[in-house]
């Protein structure tokens, strides 16, 4: 494809793997694999933002087919979930669901099911109903904030309790219950693609991969040589530096942050995390959270849900759906 970049070589001990992507920095594979391993990477746009597969193998087609196999799951849910298009479920959704039951694929039910446990769980600080506020502020494309009256108007509304997912004819279907709200998956099902491309990865012999898209990230296994990856965080004042480094292994890290998404306006930042009691972005001390889990559609959800709130809260309201959850926020 046109728009992606693949490269193949046997890894440098000190390089960084990932340089170019999200806001992660996947550091060195141990030395001993330069012998035997071929590291094959692949970098493409998707759901909004660039993706980066990396995979560990002795075989190169291997790796080849199967990063193929993860990138077409990941097109697969953008064009499912997106709500930029019309015609995906989402779309369709946003455009209908108001009237009548919109049906829905399953994968596409269960995503929004999942958003509605960490919307409960959260007590609504977590709210996929709330596309219209992000429609509203559309921070990549706006240069000062939209009018205050409409702000308010969609201020504290509880859009998630009103979303209904149910079948309609056995099939599964959206239904909502208020005419000011719009689906928007975007805080998870980046999330979800991860899960699905590294179940791909998984189902085609790989052992040793990751996969990163935007502020998500699953670490497939370790190291060849049995030590755990090293994920590094980047920086939120610096994005050339790091500001801590991970060791992961078989789990999900989801990151959200204010500092890639804004614009500015008479000196404050306008970020594109929203939140749904002021219809606003999230105003707060902290420009990121980091959340730890084992899949990655939940660590998505946790760390929006918890952006904005101190370590010790935001990881007790992870561990409501993701047991051993661990949260790092960054100020």
């Amino acid at each position: 494809m046109s728009n992606e970049r693949s490269m193949r070589r046997q890894p440098d001990r000190r390089e960084f793997l990932t340089i170019g992507t999200g806001l992660f920095v996947a550091l060195s594979l141990p030395v001993a694999l330069r012998r035997r391993i071929t590291l094959v990477k692949r970098t493409f746009p998707v759901m909004g933002t660039v993706a980066e597969l990396q995979v560990a193998h002795a075989d190169v087609r291997v790796a080849e087919s199967a990063i193929d196999a993860a990138i077409a799951e990941l097109q697969w849910v953008e064009r499912t979930m997106t709500r930029y298009t019309a015609t995906s479920d989402v779309g369709r959704a946003n455009r209908d669901a108001w009237r009548e039951a919109v049906t829905v694929t399953p994968e596409t039910a269960l995503v929004v099911s999942r958003a509605l446990d960490w919307a409960s769980a959260s007590d609504g600080r977590f709210d996929p109903a709330v596309g219209e506020v992000s429609e509203l502020w559309d921070v990549l494309n706006r240069n000062e904030p939209p009018r205050t009256d409409r702000v308010a108007s969609l201020a504290s509304r509880g859009f998630w309790r009103k979303l209904d997912v149910s079948t309609f004819r056995g099939v599964p279907a959206i239904r909502f219950n208020d005419p000011d709200m719009h689906l928007d998956l975007g805080a998870i099902a980046k999330g979800f693609g991860i899960d699905r491309a590294t179940e791909a990865l998984r189902a085609r012999g790989i052992a040793h991969a990751i996969v990163t898209v935007g502020g998500d990230l699953y670490a497939l296994g370790g190291s060849p040589e049995g030590a755990p990856w090293k994920v590094g965080i980047r920086d939120p004042h610096d994005l050339r530096a790091l500001a801590a480094t991970l060791d992961v292994a078989d789990r999900a890290v989801a990151t959200s942050g204010d500092y890639e998404r804004f614009f500015r306006w008479r000196g404050v930042r306008y970020h594109h995390l929203m939140d749904p009691a002021t219809a606003a972005p999230r105003r707060t001390p902290v420009h990121s959270l980091t959340v730890l889990g084992d899949r990655a559609i939940d660590a998505d959800g946790a760390s929006t849900s918890g952006f904005g709130l101190s370590r010790d809260v935001a990881t007790r309201l992870a561990r409501r759906l993701i047991p051993g959850a661990e949260a790092i926020p960054l100020t």
